[in-house]
Formats: structure tokens, C-alpha cells, sequence
């Protein structure tokens, strides 16, 4: 049975390799699965730390090139998920560079994003389920730690819930995305499975998770 590949969609501040580092462990819990498929956000990420010598270091996360999917604040081009904004930048640069990534390693039965890449999945959903993404063929998503936008020009990928099948993961010490966050994008999808651990902000694989991401991932096999 031929593994099911899924495009992995990193974090803000985090890049395509740091992301395949943090995730070692779900490769390993479902490496006869499932093949993860790593991808670069197209945002440059402006390091926003200086040592005393005016170096930049990295900033949260402590990733080398942190890149992003959009932000919030377009001045600054930061991006906070407790940001009230009107417009965003980025986004449609992101949807052109998953759109890429699907023609050129593609095709992927699945979407899995993490934290600000889980709120870009659920919108690349909505896209997929309009039809206004032709290349988009994606079977399931899972979203870790994912949440609503709240961008005022995002709140048109809410309006009504996908009928894609999708698996959302959030921890109850999420002090990044709190678990209310996660839980109000629930309603964005029809049928959500819910995998909720203890810990905070992070990809959970330990083996007491195995169970439910290899029932969720067998309905598509």
C-alpha cells in the first residue's frame, strides 16, 4: 500500500527544514503511512531581536530564515494571530507558492498545516471547495493549533463549513494559540475529528496520539 503524501505547511517564523526537524517524531509514529512533503512559506520574516553587538539573532521561535504565509501588520510586516487588521499582506503570494508546489511535487492526498500555516489551510480549503483553485485536489487536512483569522478581508473563507474531512490538534498550554482558538475554527468545517493533548505548542506524536491519526489517515488509504 503506497504511502499517503501529505504537503506540510510550517508555522510562522519557522521554514520548510526547521519544520521537518520539529515533526520528527510524526514522521517516525506514522512512517508507513503517510510521506511528508516540506514546502518554504514565500514571506521573509525580518528578524526582530539584536544583540548588544547589533547582529541579529532569531527571534521566537529561533529558526534561521523565518519566513511567513502573510501579515497582519503591513507596515511592519510582522504578523501577530491576536491582530485585528483590515488587509493582510502576502496571502495571494502564498496561495501562487502552494499552487507551485502542487504542480511540481504534487500530486498530495492531504494538507496538514501548524499554527499560522493551519489558519492558511483552512482558507486553502475554502479556495479548493469554490473551486477557485483548479490544482487543489486535496482529500483531507490536518490542522495543528490552528485558528481563525482575523483579518477583516479573511472573513469571507468562513462563511460556510467545507465538507472536506479534517483533524484538528490543539493543546490544552497552548500559550501561542490558545485552545478557544482552535476550537471556534471547528465550526468552519462539517464533521471535524478533534485530537486534543495535554501539552502546549507543538506537533504531538507521542504514542498514546498514534491511534487517532492512523484511524483519521485510513479512511483515505
Amino acid at each position: 500500500m503506497a504511502p499517503l503524501r501529505i504537503l506540510c505547511i510550517h508555522g510562522y517564523r519557522q521554514n520548510g527544514c526547521s519544520f521537518r526537524e520539529k515533526t520528527g517524531a510524526l514522521r517516525k509514529l506514522l512512517k508507513k503511512q503517510v510521506e511528508l512533503v516540506y514546502m518554504n512559506a514565500p514571506l521573509t520574516v525580518q528578524q526582530e531581536v539584536s544583540d548588544s553587538n547589533n547582529d541579529p539573532v532569531p527571534g521566537s521561535g529561533g529558526d534561521e530564515d523565518p519566513r511567513g504565509w502573510w501579515f497582519s501588520d503591513i507596515q511592519a510586516q510582522r504578523f501577530c494571530a491576536q491582530q485585528q487588521c483590515e488587509e493582510s499582506l502576502g496571502l495571494s503570494e502564498s496561495v501562487t507558492a502552494v499552487r507551485e508546489a502542487v504542480n511540481a511535487q504534487g500530486p498530495f492526498d492531504g494538507i496538514l498545516g501548524f499554527s499560522q500555516g493551519a489558519a492558511f489551510v483552512a482558507m486553502l480549503c475554502c479556495l479548493q471547495e469554490q473551486k477557485l483553485e483548479p490544482e487543489f485536489n486535496f482529500r483531507f487536512a490536518i490542522l495543528v493549533a490552528g485558528f481563525r483569522s482575523k483579518c477583516k478581508e479573511h472573513q469571507k473563507f468562513y462563511n460556510a463549513p467545507f465538507q472536506i474531512p479534517s483533524l484538528h490538534v490543539f493543546g490544552l498550554e497552548d500559550k501561542v494559540i490558545p485552545d478557544y482558538m482552535s476550537r471556534e475554527l471547528l465550526t468552519s468545517f462539517q464533521d471535524p475529528q478533534v485530537l486534543i493533548h495535554p501539552g502546549g505548542h507543538f506537533v504531538p506524536a507521542a504514542s498514546a496520539h498514534r491511534q487517532t491519526y492512523q484511524d483519521f489517515l485510513k479512511r483515505f488509504q
